[in-house]
């Protein structure tokens, strides 16, 4: 039997519910960083970068420091990337989660609690799609790291498609990054299927190969759902980082109209 519940929303979750959103996306600013490492261009240009000092003066010190510098502006790259995503999403639907999920139709934001504590969250929202199709969003799906391994994302996730069931939907997507691959394991074996790979808007993400990928599952197919095997708690062992982000505060989310999200 389960040591968790999952139920809706509640004011008091706020703040938690943003730390555990913030520190979960931060957490795989490690593993993007080692992605952009792997890239021949991105070999090159650092050979190349400790080559020439090299060639040129002859020191190694100097070549060492011009390397240095290069790799704290790959590191910076990635962590701006996702720290600018964070903010702009604590500025936008997170900013009043009860007003833009719990007060809007077709909109829905869920917890699950343990032993009093909130042990992971997902939300819901219409997706506006060119085509006739009813289309949901699944959205802000986190789980901290000493929570993992408990089925808690995958009963968060069927919550999301009893939801959008309930509601007439046809189908949900889903956008997650290049560099979060227990998600994707996740994802797959609960019936979505991988449509395509983009980048962002930032101007970085293309140098860095920092792509997002879009999934898609047809409510009408995802029966074999139920029947899908236990996640490996291995694919969900990522660390779980303490981190230090510019929370907005609560009093400014109360005088919030809520901003929508693009």
């Amino acid at each position: 039997m389960a040591d968790y519940s999952i139920r809706i929303y509640q004011d008091s979750d706020y703040q938690i519910v943003r730390e555990i959103f913030a520190c979960g996306l931060l957490e795989h600013i490690k593993a993007s960083f080692r992605h952009t490492l792997s890239l021949p261009h991105i070999r090159f240009l650092l050979a190349v970068g400790s080559l020439v000092p090299l060639l040129t003066t002859g020191s190694f010190a100097i070549s060492l420091m011009v390397v240095t510098i290069a790799l704290l502006i790959l590191w910076f790259i990635n962590r701006q990337i996702y720290t600018s995503y964070i903010q702009q999403s604590l500025g936008q639907d997170m900013l009043d989660i009860g007003k833009y999920y719990c007060q809007r139709d077709n909109c829905c934001f869920w917890v699950a609690k343990s032993a009093g504590e909130v042990v992971g969250m997902v939300a819901a929202a219409p997706f506006c799609h060119p085509g006739d199709k009813k289309l949901m969003e699944l959205k802000r799906l986190s789980v901290p790291k000493r929570h993992r391994g408990k089925g808690i994302a995958k009963a968060l996730c069927r919550t999301v498609i009893d939801f959008a069931r309930k509601k007439g939907f046809q189908a949900l997507t889903l956008d997650t990054s290049v560099c979060q691959i227990s998600s994707w394991k996740l994802y797959e074996k609960i019936g979505f299927r991988r449509t395509r790979t983009f980048y962002s808007n930032d101007y970085f993400a293309e140098f860095i190969d920092l792509r997002d990928v879009n999934y898609w599952t047809h409510i009408a197919e995802d029966a074999h759902f139920i029947k899908a095997s236990k996640l490996d708690e291995k694919t969900c062992r990522n660390d779980y980082v303490q981190c230090s982000v510019n929370i907005v505060p609560i009093k400014t989310a109360e005088k919030s109209s809520g901003t929508k999200v693009k």
